[in-house]
């Protein structure tokens, strides 16, 4: 958490170089997720996603992403933000794995995994869905009238 006692979020990715779309997307998205909570993104080297896990606080929830994880509905997404900010979880952090997926000590810290689909995405496809449910998440959390159930 933050000084101010708000559930910090960060989104961890692999990937190489950079993509102007999902940049600018990303940037709205950010500018949007900041109105909740303290957001940042952390863009992981292939190869260097091991050094995540020592990224993380006891306290904090590490959530990645793999087709063989739990699907979330946007009410899902939402009851995983509220239930960490209620439970005073320092920081909840979304993983996105590289080409290969998540490396084992990734898993083996993951307090849930989850998977977007049943369709692979690209590493930038995904980062921006996340982006988005994760403001979708905290509209429905605050009662505010983007998401229509």
């Amino acid at each position: 958490m933050d000084r101010d006692g708000r559930l910090k979020l960060r989104l961890a990715y692999v990937a190489k170089g950079r993509t102007a779309w999902a940049d600018e997307a990303a940037r709205d998205y950010t500018k949007r997720l900041k109105r909740y909570a303290p957001f940042e993104e952390w863009q992981l080297r292939p190869g260097r996603e091991g050094a995540l896990p020592g990224r993380l606080g006891p306290s904090d929830r590490l959530v990645v992403l793999d087709p063989s994880g739990t699907a979330l509905s946007s009410e899902g997404w939402a009851g995983l933000v509220d239930g960490a900010r209620n439970d005073g979880v320092g920081q909840l952090v979304v993983a996105i794995g590289g080409a290969s997926g998540h490396l084992p000590e990734v898993k083996a810290r993951a307090w849930r995994t989850v998977r977007l689909g049943p369709c692979v995405l690209n590493h930038q496809v995904a980062r921006v869905v996340v982006l988005e449910q994760l403001y979708r998440a905290w509209t429905i959390v605050n009662g505010e009238p983007y998401h229509r159930a």
